[in-house]
């Protein structure tokens, strides 16, 4: 038994098909703003389709079904981008509700190295080394706070450290939330500036709201 050609769309309803799919809310919010231009004058282009032109007759079915979906297609590559950075638009240094002090975290990044777990040991030393800035008043507790803020903030007391703090905030960024591989040498470099940063005296510190008052 001969299998059944598959059921093409008139232009009608090809074009329905099109516009339910386009105007679903992950594309119209993440797309880039041009495209809804574009989308205006490919529903134009569309309406012509209907056979009512006496310049050219309608399109043929497979025509029309192969157009619908080089637009469908579009649309979900120039949206996919923004969609998969959505989640991660928060890149902040600690987990939600964390209590750990710097020195639970430096255990955790010391147990990960020897396991040869670079990444994980990167993303606790950092940890480690946030924590103690706050544990020693040096920056305020301050949920959300990103690795680029702390770098900025701890280059103030430490300015002779700034270079070193900006590129362990990369590295941090990278391996947590783009997926970098990390190696030893990553961790030994912010292993050495959490160490560097403990024993240096500030040379001015942030002080708090309370203390201001």
């Amino acid at each position: 038994m001969a299998a059944e050609p598959p059921v093409l769309p008139g232009a009608g309803e090809a074009r329905r098909w099109a516009e339910e799919e386009i105007a679903k809310a992950e594309y119209r919010e993440t797309a880039p703003s041009w495209i809804e231009t574009v989308w205006e004058n490919f529903l134009d282009w569309f309406s012509s389709l209907d056979g009512s032109s006496q310049s050219a007759g309608p399109l043929p079915g497979p025509v029309i079904g192969i157009v619908i979906a080089l637009v469908i297609a579009a649309a979900v590559i120039l949206a996919r981008p923004r969609l998969n950075a959505a989640p991660r638009r928060t890149r902040d240094v600690f987990e939600a509700d964390s209590v750990l002090s710097a020195a639970e975290y430096r255990q955790r990044a010391e147990a990960s190295a020897a396991s040869g777990e670079w990444g994980d040991a990167v993303v606790e030393r950092f940890r480690a080394l946030v924590r103690a800035a706050e544990d020693r008043t040096i920056l305020e507790p301050q949920p959300g706070r990103t690795a680029d803020e702390v770098a900025r903030e701890l280059a103030v007391p430490f300015p002779r450290e700034a270079g070193r703090l900006e590129r362990a905030a990369g590295v941090f960024d990278a391996v947590r939330y783009g997926n970098r591989p990390a190696g030893r040498g990553d961790y030994q470099e912010l292993a050495g500036l959490d160490a560097d940063l403990e024993a240096a005296k500030p040379e001015s510190a942030l002080q708090s709201p309370a203390a201001l008052g």
